[in-house]
């Protein structure tokens, strides 16, 4: 006990070190210094090669792309998680959950310290088929966040389905590891055949993503069993979800990025909650899967009692805390703005210091951000998240057994 609170202490002491360093040499305008014309030099360079890809143009190619764009998007990921954990596979669940929040939360810090353009449209012809498409094209470019989450996550994937499978079939193994080489192959092309990337953002999120990969799978069979008999790990999740918050880099000019961050940093900490506290009833090895004691029917009436619930939970949490958020802020004399959800406030608390006690301290916590005030939308979107996760691995699973799904 004494050493897991050893470790837990001296992690979230590096992590907050590192913050109030960072802050204060301004480290992420001195790498921005330094990366930004290079990578933008190559941006441009590449015009040439992604007008040359362009010129192939054909109505197949622009929805073969663009449907490949939204099966690896963080959308279909979001929607698909939950009916992996309810198929029982939940050990994959977690862990695919888990890294594609540390793989969102790597790309989307990388692209905001670097800052770097997207291809310049035009000339480049620039082909957004969703709202999620339009939303990633505000985005700055390098790396590719489809192409590191597709290497990341297919790559897992295989390691899981061989793993399990125990499978010693070497063309077996070779057919897999084809599949995924030749899904991230198309990947990378259709993105700059979409003209969402330039080569450099697609070869960087190639060797970012073998990278995070690597490391993972040198890692996660010990996250995995801290997580799940782990000692103080709500207490620890939630602190270091609360720090991954403040340790986000500030990009040269706003993004989605962060919000995306919020969103997933929210996720994960509601899956590690959840499971922690529901491991041995519903996400031990032994859970009923899919295709084995579960089948497809099963699955059918899982989705359409587990969707509607988890999403009257998320529209309850965010309400909660649109409620609950600025009075906390308020008594604790924090100063806050919305952009978003709460356009009452729109800047305007926090802006008169004789209308706002504030605590000493609050600022002395606070002391390294220049900012004047906080958005809650922040800490609305990650609590609105949380307890999506949270349903999806606790509540859910709770009514599937009331229910004998």
């Amino acid at each position: 006990m004494g050493s897991i609170t050893l470790w837990q202490g001296v992690t979230l002491t590096g992590i907050a070190s590192w913050i109030v360093i960072s802050s204060y040499f301004n480290v992420t305008h001195k790498i921005r210094y330094l990366v930004q014309p290079w990578v933008t030099h190559h941006v441009i360079t590449d015009t040439a090669l992604i007008l040359q890809i362009q010129k192939y143009r054909h109505g197949f190619f622009d929805a073969l792309f663009s449907g490949l764009s939204c099966v690896v998007s963080v959308p279909f990921y979001t929607a698909s998680l939950p009916l992996l954990f309810w198929s029982g596979h939940v050990k994959l669940a977690r862990q695919m959950t888990l890294l594609m929040a540390f793989c969102d939360y790597t790309g989307n810090c990388i692209k905001d310290v670097i800052s770097a353009p997207r291809p310049k449209c035009p000339p480049v012809r620039r082909i957004t088929a969703t709202k999620d498409e339009e939303e990633n094209a505000l985005e700055y470019g390098l790396p590719s966040s489809h192409t590191l989450n597709t290497v990341c996550l297919s790559g897992y994937l295989l390691h899981y389905v061989l793993s399990y499978t125990q499978n010693q079939d070497i063309y077996a193994e070779f057919i897999g590891f084809a599949i995924v080489c030749l899904l991230v192959g198309f990947i990378g092309l259709g993105r700059v055949y979409l003209g969402m990337h330039s080569l450099i953002d697609v070869i960087c999120g190639l060797f970012m993503g073998l990278a995070i990969l690597a490391f993972w799978l040198t890692v996660h069979e010990d996250i995995d069993e801290f997580i799940v008999s782990g000692k103080n790990v709500t207490t620890f999740g939630a602190s270091l979800s609360l720090l991954f918050l403040f340790a986000y880099p500030t990009p040269e000019f706003p993004t989605p990025s962060f919000e995306y961050h919020t969103a997933f940093d929210g996720v994960a900490f509601g899956i590690v909650a959840g499971i922690q506290q529901t491991y041995h009833q519903f996400h031990h090895e032994a859970v009923p899967r899919i295709f084995m004691q579960l089948s497809l029917p099963a699955i059918f009436y899982r989705a359409l009692v587990g969707i509607p619930t988890i999403l009257i939970v998320k529209f309850c949490s965010k309400t909660l805390a649109k409620w609950v958020l600025p009075v906390i802020s308020n008594t604790l004399g924090i100063p806050i703005k919305s952009t978003t959800y709460i356009p009452m406030l729109n800047g305007s608390v926090g802006k008169k210091s004789d209308e706002i006690r504030q605590s000493s301290y609050i600022k002395k916590f606070f002391f390294f951000s220049h900012q004047h005030s906080f958005d809650v939308d922040t800490g609305i979107r990650f609590l609105k998240y949380a307890g999506l996760a949270w349903s999806v691995v606790d509540l859910v699973p709770s009514l599937f057994s009331h229910l004998n799904l």
